[in-house]
């Protein structure tokens, strides 16, 4: 069974459950990988599913975060709610450690010593984490280490 027909079969127990929440959060989801397909002209791959539902995830982020800065939190305790639907559908996230060593694998393979290879890195740390991990994080890391 692929990611996406995994989402459609929980949205379709979480109606009968009768769990509003859960079933708004896969209503969206189902609706950006129907758009992503159409964008695409073709099924959805895992891999491509998962990016989309990164995207939610990270979309949800940014606006909790705003949320956040404007004082209103009931409305960023939603969107965290959202945030943990979301992620039961992505890949275990990696350990700072686990990420760290990535980064240092990717800075070595790009043979990278200054920020001017920092593209290089992000590339190739961005292919060997492959979804368990948020792309700022990863960012934050390569910039860290190539600052030293």
């Amino acid at each position: 069974m692929t990611l996406a027909e995994q989402i459609i079969n929980d949205l379709t127990a979480a109606m009968k459950a009768q769990d509003k929440d859960r079933v708004l959060v896969l209503r969206m989801a189902k609706t950006a990988l129907k758009n992503q397909e159409i964008n695409l002209g073709e099924t959805l791959t895992d891999e491509q599913t998962l990016k989309v539902i990164q995207k939610e995830v990270k979309q949800r982020r940014e606006s909790q975060k705003e949320y956040e800065k404007a004082n209103r939190p009931e409305l960023a305790e939603k969107e965290a709610a959202e945030i943990k639907i979301l992620e039961a559908y992505l890949p275990a996230q990696l350990s700072p450690e686990e990420l760290a060593e990535i980064v240092d694998a990717a800075i070595k393979d790009a043979d990278a010593n200054s920020m001017q290879d920092m593209g290089k890195v992000m590339g190739i740390a961005t292919k060997m984490v492959a979804g368990r991990a948020d792309g700022s994080s990863i960012s934050e890391l390569v910039k860290q280490k190539l600052a030293d």
